[in-house]
């Protein structure tokens, strides 16, 4: 099933970017980091979105899947941002996520 990896991709990248929004929290600088929280709390929430639409079997998703990728890339350039390591694991899995979104278009 080609959705089987797409469901994967997204479900890691929904927890890289709750944990990363998460540990934003605990920065010294939170202020700092409300871009990368509100970022991540979009992505989590499009890719959590997503994710319960292609289980329904719902054909039409190309226009989600689309906005998807453009949030997970963003998330990626937001997280990429900042050194921190949730931060830098957050981009990565973001960045899997749009290329596996891209994947399932192809």
């Amino acid at each position: 099933m080609r959705n089987e990896k797409l469901l994967s991709t997204l479900g890691n990248c929904i927890n890289h970017c709750n944990y990363c929004a998460d540990a934003c929290l605990d920065e010294d600088n939170v202020k700092m980091m409300k871009d990368c929280i509100r970022t991540d709390r979009v992505c989590a929430e499009v890719c959590s979105t997503l994710n319960q639409v292609l289980v329904t079997g719902y054909k039409n998703v190309d226009g989600l899947v689309k906005y998807c990728i453009e949030i997970c890339n963003a998330c990626a350039d937001e997280c990429g941002k900042h050194e921190h390591q949730h931060c830098q694991d957050c981009a990565k899995a973001c960045r899997e996520c749009a290329e596996a979104c891209e994947a399932y278009l192809a």
